[in-house]
């Protein structure tokens, strides 16, 4: 990547009222001030008003943030062009910059520019395309965890461990022929025990970003007041959801982490289906819901079991597009056995199909409901390839695939180590020390192989 040109891309997200229009390096406000007129001063940094020339005769309001080296996203002056307008009129802002000497951004070329000019470490950079790839809650905490830098400083201090051991190591090798020890053997494989378990530690207790990309999605669904929040607290153990004898209580979809002893998904509670919706809020709410349930590998269909009419039951139900969908009685704790009997034939003949008797309170049919859904999800066309979601908690660590090869490598090589310094051999031991270091290393800085880079930064979108 060429430092020293500037570049242009458009940073925003297509379809919002403000488009932004980036620019970084070194002629990027001299670049702006020639198609930008402003209403007040010029600022050294800051936000100044004006208008900005699409092009010859075509001027539109616009905002310029100005942000001066090495205090910007990139370390270099960087300037943002905000304007309220189409995508025609911004690419063609866009085209007049380029006109003007400016070069079109490749993917990732900014926050390239930042971690190369030490903005960012590359573990951060890295989640910064995470975090706008997330599609759900669980992937952008992985990813916010990332950018807080936590991966960072728990790399940084193993690396600090393996340093100070290496050069005890090293300087006993230099003084060979003196009477003289830096550290025993028993210490050195003490320590290299240590450094191995907080290597072992971070691997099994990270969270696995691509496997939250990978989870399946469950979804509940039913007529309003069917028992669906009380089903989602039951199943997570947690009350995520607001629990309530009036209709429509839940107005958004609200998701948690479903896990068991043999899988792993995330679990919807949508807002209540409607026959009819009564307002644009209840519309708005129902369209999320059908939406939510249209991607789900699988959906809990919720009937109150104490009904007598399931007329608005069935309607709701033909909504669902789902291709899986498991039909559940709910609420049969308030039935006797008897008019439980009973109930269940009409149910059956009501949706062509069987429904597992459950009860939240009683918990009366979760197993039997979690093995139903463990069969969907675990069969072959379901699968998600996920792993386990380990170590949740304020101390969890993020890890893409990337990081965990590192920490995987740096393992392997204390372990080496260790092996090398029971034989005796504290020279082959000290290598394998180092490789330890530069595994841990290339989690966060360089040195970095230049195809890494481009590996990394060509997964992201163009202005970013």
């Amino acid at each position: 990547m060429n430092l020293n040109d500037t570049i242009v891309a458009v940073s925003s997200a297509p379809g919002g009222i403000r488009a932004v229009v980036r620019l970084t390096g070194p002629a990027s406000r001299a670049l702006c001030e020639q198609v930008f007129t402003p209403t007040t001063a010029w600022e050294t940094r800051g936000i100044v008003t004006g208008s900005v020339a699409i092009a010859e005769g075509l001027n539109v309001a616009a905002c310029v943030y100005l942000f001066v080296a090495p205090h910007s996203y990139t370390g270099e002056s960087l300037v943002e062009l905000h304007v309220e307008a189409g995508p025609a009129l911004v690419e063609a802002l866009v085209q007049n910059l380029v006109s003007r000497g400016a070069r079109p951004a490749g993917p990732g070329e900014f926050t390239a520019r930042a971690y190369l000019n030490g903005k960012l470490d590359l573990a951060q950079a890295e989640a910064v395309n995470e975090i706008i790839a997330s599609s759900n809650r669980f992937q952008l905490d992985a990813a916010e965890s990332l950018l807080r830098g936590r991966l960072t400083e728990t790399a940084g201090a193993v690396r600090a461990k393996l340093l100070d051991l290496l050069s005890l190591l090293e300087a006993g090798l230099d003084f060979s022929g003196e009477d003289i020890a830096f550290i025993g053997t028993d210490e050195a494989l003490e320590r290299l025990d240590r450094i191995r378990k907080d290597l072992e530690t971070l691997l099994a207790g990270s969270i696995r970003y691509e496997s939250l990309i990978g989870l399946p999605a469950v979804g509940i669904a039913g007529a309003p007041n069917a028992g669906k929040s009380s089903l989602l607290n039951a199943l997570l153990g947690q009350e995520r959801s607001l629990v309530s004898d009036q209709r429509k209580t839940t107005r958004d979809v609200l998701s948690g982490i479903w896990t068991t002893e043999r899988f792993q998904c995330v679990l919807f509670d949508c807002a209540g289906l409607l026959s009819g919706p009564d307002n644009l809020l209840d519309e708005l709410a129902q369209q999320a819901a059908i939406e939510a349930l249209r991607h789900c590998q699988a959906v809990i269909f919720c009937v109150d079991a104490t009904r007598t009419d399931f007329t608005e039951d069935r309607t709701v139900r033909a909504l669902i597009e789902s291709a899986d969908i498991l039909h559940i009685a709910t609420k049969c704790d308030l039935l006797d056995a008897p008019a439980q009997a009973v109930r269940m034939e009409p149910l059956r003949e009501a949706f062509a199909a069987d429904l597992v008797p459950t009860s939240v309170r009683t918990r009366m049919g979760l197993d039997a409901l979690r093995r139903a859904v463990e069969s969907r999800l675990l069969a072959p066309q379901a699968g998600s390839g996920a792993g386990p979601l380990l170590g949740e908690g304020r101390d969890t660590v993020a890890l893409t695939a990337r990081h965990r090869q590192a920490v995987a490598d740096a393992i392997e090589n204390v372990r080496r180590a260790a092996e090398q310094i029971e034989q005796g051999d504290d020279e082959v031991a000290a290598m394998m020390i180092r490789a330890a270091g530069q595994a841990v290393s290339e989690i966060e800085s360089q040195p970095v192989d230049e195809q890494i880079l481009d590996r990394i930064f060509s997964r992201f979108c163009v202005g970013k």
